[in-house]
Formats: C-alpha cells, structure tokens, sequence
C-alpha cells in the first residue's frame, strides 16, 4: 500500500469524495485504485469559514511498482498489527507457578489479555466489583450518599477510566498503541478509534468493552476473582514466593506464585502504605486543581464559529505562566458530566464523565496546576497521598457532606463567594455548594487557575466567560507515587512488577494499557531464559 496524506474534504463528505481525493493527490484513475484505509482523521477548523476534514489513506493500486518508480518520494503503507498474538513469541513455556495480576484496570487487563493469549492462564485479583454492579455501587452513592469505598469511579473492574469519557489519546509514540486499539475494536469499540484524531469510546460503549476482554481471559483459562483485595506479599531472599489476599465470601488466603503484575491504580492509597517498606516508593510529581465547565454550544462556537453539521468540539489547554507554574486541561468531556470519585469517606473529588455520543448540555474537562515534590511538606514517599487527601477533606468540610464546592469563574477571579449560577449549570449529580474555592485547594493552584484561564481564552475565544463553573476537587489525576522497577520490570522484591498509572508509568487508558502489554511481555522473556 501506498500512504497518501493532506486528503482534504468537506465536512458532509462521501466515500466516493475520499477516492476521488486519492486519485487527485496520486495523479491516477479512479479505476487505478483498487482500495483504501482510512489511516487518520482530523478537523482542520484553522479558518472558521472553511472548515475541513483532513485525512491520511493506505491505497492499493494496480500497479504500486510502476507508480513507485515514477514517484520516488512516495511512501509505502503498512498496516500495522492489531491483535496481541501477533506479538507473543511462539511455544511460551509454561512456568511452574500461574501468574498473578493485581487490578483490573487498563494495565491489568491487557496483562492479563496478553498472558492468556500466551497460554499462561492469569489469576487476577480485584478489590472492586463487576463493571455492572460497580455500576449499581456509583448510582446508590450518587443517590443515598452511601459510599463503598472498595467499588466506586476509583475502584472496581476496568479501573478509573471505566467511568470517564473512554478517551484514548496519549503522548506516547508506541507501537504497541494499534495493538491496544485494535483489541478494543475487536471487543466492541467503535472501529472509527483506529483512524480518529482524537479517538474516545464513551462511557457506555466502554463497560461492554470490558467485560468482553473479562470473558476472553476466561475462556482462555484465566481466573478473576472480584472483591479480592491484595493485602501482602511473602518472599524469600528478595524473591516473591506468595501474594496474601483479603476477599469477603472467603477471608484472608494465600496464592503461591513468583510473578505477581502490580496493576492497582493510583487511588491504591492503602496498599501503597503497605509496601512502602518493603519495596522502593518515590514521591513523583502531580497535579491539582477543579473541573471546569463551559456550554458545549460555546465550546462549539469557539472552535467551529457558525459552522453546523460537526461533532462536539474538544480542546487541549496549557501554558507556563509567570509564578513558575504550568496549567493544562485534562480529560476533556464534550457533552459530559462532573462526576463524584472519591474513594474514601469524608473526601470530595471530582472527574469527568460523557456517553459516546457526548449530547450532555455542558463541555467540562480538568484544569490542573502541576505539584512538586516541594510542595509537599515531607520526604516521606506517600507525602504526595497525604497532600491529595488534605484538599480532598477540605472540600468536604465546605459543606460536610459529598456536595462539591462549586465557583463561577468571574467569582473566582474576583475573590468572592457565588450566589448563584448564571448560563452554565454545574452537572454534578450528588448536588454542589456555592463556596470559595480558596477553601479548598492552594492559593497558588487558584491564582494560577485564575492567570490560566485569561491566557487559554486568547485561543479559545469564550474560555473566560464568567458564567463557567469550577467544581473542586480534582487530585487524581495521575498517581502521587511511583514504585521503582528495573529493565526487567521487577520493583525491589523479584517477581512483583509494578506496571500501570497506579505504579506511576502511565497517564490514562492508551498508556496504561500498552504499560500492562509491555510488562506481560517482560514476564514471558523470563520464561524462556529459566
């Protein structure tokens, strides 16, 4: 196949237009193309009056040597892999122990694909429920204010991302990314994320997903035990030799294995204070700030102008200003929802949420200020944890109760309470109180908020309306931690492989997903040289 790139098309364009793009770009005929694979698909909204798609296509021709010969800067198309087997090594020998698998989140879960595929039959551990009764566990808090602190947005079967918008975009450059993706499509996500710019999934699209990824480690072999929370590890001269877990229908047990994937999530606070003293934790930078939400026809009209007949607008934000700090947005929900994710009691933290169809009235996304170590008052290695929790509580005692403080921006800016709500609507589904968010988070983070969002507003027209709404807290971004590992993916204790967000090598589903394939992988090159 032959890579064509800059196939620009009008928005309410056909198929037929894609190949006649082709053929134009080529300088061939139409019957000269035998087919195309859309490769990328991006909105080109530079010039509002003339707003484009702009695609990049694999083509077959007739005769792809002659055209190559005639045009030497032409470059050829491969498709890439998109499927894990078409990365496992052959004949993977069997290790005298199964291997074990702590979360099933993103990185747990495509470990535990990966090892199944191998033939290496996982046992995955989850502190949390199913992805449907977790579903149950997120509507009776949202309800009764009730809060299951192992099953919750933080906690259960698909992780953090389950109850988000399913965004999959990553500042990586992997290959491994196709692969992920690839999976996805093949258990039900829509085939568009193979080519989107921006590819998402949607909350809803995104719980059959994974329970179809659940079912083939099953059919495969693979075990996956539910309310089954890892307590502690047993060693033996540095080497792991058992995991020890807590499950409520059966009580503390025992697993022997000498591999046991650390995929526990960022929120793991309790098993972080667990291992601190017995494998090495670092604090590593985060950030922290509120949620901020815009109407989506605003967002729309920002990016779009008048234009009609495109798909919810989204943007990325960030810049560096003058005291020293970044600011950025950060899971950006077009059409979405604030949400309640905390994960212990007497805490508020907020995250975003939409549907695949992303038809919410409001736009809402994060917008952090970046935290250091500095920051955080002690070089004790959870410091960052304590740092997170302290905010989390102070939003909580606004109200005392789950009701997130809530702040118009014009308010914000101006030092003052808000009385009420003007356009925008605050989403929150457990209620907001009017409050200062000064109460609850950092005068540099707020003043920082402040600056950032006149600067974003310069590219995104409409950014500053006083009217939006800043819901607090957003601490959870990416975990306060991370868990040494060396080439071969162990962390202190041989065997036990930290891997994931939670471990502190990823930041979102595409990342933690190829993090959990690449330690798996790491596990079955052992195999072959023991």
């Amino acid at each position: 196949m032959i890579r064509v790139d800059q196939i620009k098309l009008p928005i309410d364009y056909s198929d037929s237009d894609v190949k006649k793009g082709v053929a134009r770009l080529l300088g061939v005929n139409l019957g000269d193309i035998k087919r195309y694979d859309i490769i990328k698909k991006s909105i080109d909204s530079r010039d509002k009056t003339r707003i484009r798609y702009v695609l990049s296509a694999g083509v077959s021709l007739q005769d792809e040597n002659k055209y190559l010969s005639r045009h030497p800067k032409a470059t050829l198309y491969t498709p890439p892999s998109r499927q894990i087997e078409s990365i496992l090594p052959k004949d993977v020998p069997a290790p005298s122990k199964r291997p074990v698998i702590v979360g099933l989140g993103p990185a747990g879960l495509f470990a535990g694909l990966t090892l199944a595929k191998a033939g290496l039959r996982p046992i995955i551990l989850e502190r949390g429920k199913s992805v449907d009764e977790r579903a149950k566990s997120v509507g009776d808090f949202i309800n009764t204010c009730v809060l299951d602190t192992q099953s919750n947005l933080q906690f259960g079967e698909g992780g953090a991302g389950t109850f988000s918008d399913g965004k999959l975009n990553t500042g990586t450059g992997s290959s491994l990314i196709s692969v992920v993706f690839g999976e996805f499509v093949k258990f039900g996500a829509p085939p568009q994320i193979l080519y989107d710019a921006k590819p998402h999934v949607g909350t809803d699209k995104l719980r059959d997903v994974i329970k179809n990824m659940r079912n083939e480690i099953l059919s495969l072999g693979g075990e996956v035990y539910f309310d089954s929370q890892f307590v502690d590890v047993k060693t033996k001269s540095g080497k792991l030799t058992a995991v020890e877990v807590d499950t409520k229908d059966r009580g503390r047990w025992s697993i022997d294995c000498d591999c046991c994937i650390l995929a526990v999530g960022h929120s793991a606070r309790d098993t972080f204070e667990m291992l601190v003293s017995k494998v090495e934790i670092e604090q590593k930078p985060f950030s922290i700030g509120a949620r901020i939400e815009h109407l989506q026809s605003a967002i729309d009209k920002g990016q779009y102008g008048e234009q009609k007949g495109l798909p919810p607008a989204n943007y990325s934000l960030s810049c560096h200003l003058d005291n020293g700090r970044s600011c950025y947005t950060f899971c950006m929900c077009p059409g979405g929802y604030v949400m309640p994710a905390t994960s212990e009691e007497n805490a508020v933290v907020t995250n975003g949420m939409s549907y695949y169809a992303r038809d919410g009235v409001n736009a809402n996304s994060a917008l952090l200020v970046g935290v250091q170590p500095s920051d955080f008052g002690s070089s004790n290695p959870l410091a960052g944890v304590e740092f997170q929790r302290k905010y989390e509580r102070l939003a909580y005692a606004v109200s005392h109760s789950y009701k997130a403080p809530c702040q118009r921006y014009e308010d914000l800016a101006k030092g003052r309470e808000s009385g009420s709500f003007g356009q925008v609507l605050p989403t929150y589904p457990i209620g907001v109180t009017t409050a200062d968010l000064r109460a609850c988070l950092p005068s540099y983070v707020t003043d920082s908020i402040v600056e950032a969002v006149k600067v974003f507003d310069k590219k995104l027209k409409g950014f500053a309306d006083g009217d939006a709404l800043l819901t607090g807290v957003e601490s959870r971004s990416s975990s306060p931690i991370r868990i040494f590992r060396n080439e071969a993916g162990d962390s202190s204790i041989e065997g036990l492989m930290p891997c994931g967000e939670g471990a502190g090598y990823a930041g979102g589903i595409t990342s933690a997903s190829v993090d959990g394939i690449n330690v798996a992988l790491k596990y079955i090159r052992k195999l072959f040289s023991n």
